[in-house]
């Protein structure tokens, strides 16, 4: 069974994560799924615009699949690990990107989320970077992007609580465009593409390039993903990355040595 879904409606490439038995995580085979998905995207004229889903109703995405991570796995597409998280979060393409928020997403779920140019989520819907409980933080792009698309101080409470947020915070704040039932997500997320894509097309992708700064399809945040890269090498060796591991495994309180 494959872990991407694609299927085209019209003018819109709606991309399904499908891995429903582990919560929509990401390994390999989903970041070359979803990468592909929006190389074609970007290629093909007669698309102009892209939704982004999980399959299930519990979770659109979970973040990285922590069980292929602990076998030694890489959960990057490989040959082009540029790609990022998912074969999404730092592979900027110019077709709108909507992300239509089925269930949880915590962790690599909210920075998929922050990665596309627009969201809809179900009530149930949550967000969230817990990834400091654990002995991390958010590599994918969740530690820049979050202060630049909330106001500073509620990113930083969530950035260095972990605490997650509900679909109707996260709409008052402006992180998500739409909240609606569950059961209505996806048909909203074509919606919005659909009114999307009946825009010129050529102006709409020039737009989306100006407004994101995207040059020759990379992003002028290079600096910023540096940094972040250096950084989550550095804390992945720590003692106190281990313990978060270990912790979680045995659902007991982290005991951090700050080493």
């Amino acid at each position: 069974m494959s872990a991407v879904l694609v299927e085209q409606r019209e003018h819109v490439l709606v991309i399904v994560l499908k891995r429903p038995q582990a919560m929509n995580s990401v390994d390999a085979e989903l970041s070359t799924g979803v990468g592909e998905a929006l190389e074609r995207a970007d290629a093909d004229p007669q698309i102009r615009a892209v939704v982004l889903t999980g399959a299930g109703e519990r979770a659109f995405c979970a973040g990285a699949d922590l069980k292929a991570l602990s076998r030694g796995e890489s959960i990057f597409a490989a040959g082009h690990e540029d790609w990022g998280l998912a074969g999404y979060v730092r592979h900027p393409i110019s077709k709108p990107t909507i992300a239509a928020v089925n269930g949880f997403a915590l962790g690599g779920g909210t920075e998929l989320v922050l990665a596309s140019d627009l969201a809809v989520a179900a009530e149930t819907a949550t967000f969230g970077l817990p990834e400091v409980a654990r002995g991390l933080f958010a590599a994918a792009g969740g530690a820049f992007r979050l202060p630049e698309q909330l106001p500073r101080k509620v990113a930083m409470e969530m950035i260095l609580t972990g605490e997650p947020i509900t679909a109707a915070r996260a709409l008052e704040l402006g992180l998500i465009n739409r909240v609606v039932p569950a059961a209505d997500v996806l048909e909203a997320a074509l919606a919005l593409a659909d009114r999307v894509a009946q825009n010129a097309p050529l102006a709409v992708q020039a737009s989306k390039r100006v407004a994101l700064g995207i040059i020759d399809g990379k992003l002028a945040d290079d600096a910023a993903w540096d940094q972040s890269d250096r950084e989550i090498m550095a804390v992945a060796m720590t003692e106190d990355m281990r313990e978060g591991a270990i912790a979680f495994a045995q659902k007991r309180k982290p005991n951090w040595q700050a080493r």
